[in-house]
């Protein structure tokens, strides 16, 4: 009898390791799975929405206005273009504007294209079409700002410049 009361005994034992041990896995999967997901969380923020500003290119046309072959036509014109962004955050310093976020929700992200955009149409809405004019953009100037909530960021970037017409 004291034979099998031990084999009881110690198969009681055997369970409650089995049991620890199913325990302690389930604590390993769940520490597992929690590891995993902030890591798959924190790989979505850093390879979300981005953008990174304004193009700076390497080869610029410079014109010399020393000649009298132009005259300005418009002064102060401007065009200016805004994004939102879900979960992310923006910083504007002088023409530069990063944008760091989840998801777009409102306009197309090409912040510095659309504002160019708009100014051209700003302008033809006051002085007329441009088509077979001769002109530039002169004392370019652009400005970036942004609404960073905790939610939301909006980038903003305005252009302005003078426009001339060449004469020659």
């Amino acid at each position: 009898m004291r034979n099998t009361n031990s084999n009881v005994h110690l198969a009681s034992s055997f369970s409650y390791l089995i049991t620890i041990s199913s325990e302690e896995s389930l604590f390993m999967t769940t520490k597992y799975f929690i590891l995993v997901c902030t890591f798959i969380g924190i790989s979505v923020l850093i390879a979300g929405c981005s953008s990174s500003g304004a193009f700076m290119a390497g080869n610029v046309t410079d014109v010399q206005l020393q000649k009298g072959n132009f005259k300005i036509v418009a002064r102060n014109v401007s065009g200016e273009a805004q994004a939102g962004y879900l979960m992310g955050g923006t910083v504007s310093m002088g023409m530069a504007s990063n944008t760091f976020a989840l998801v777009r929700v409102s306009g197309s992200g090409m912040l510095y294209k659309e504002a160019l955009e708009n100014l051209w149409k700003s302008y033809e809405t006051a002085y007329g079409p441009v088509e077979g004019k001769r002109l530039a953009l002169i004392n370019v100037r652009y400005d970036s700002d942004a609404l960073n909530l905790v939610v939301y960021t909006q980038p903003k970037i305005t252009i302005r410049a003078d426009v001339v017409e060449f004469t020659d």
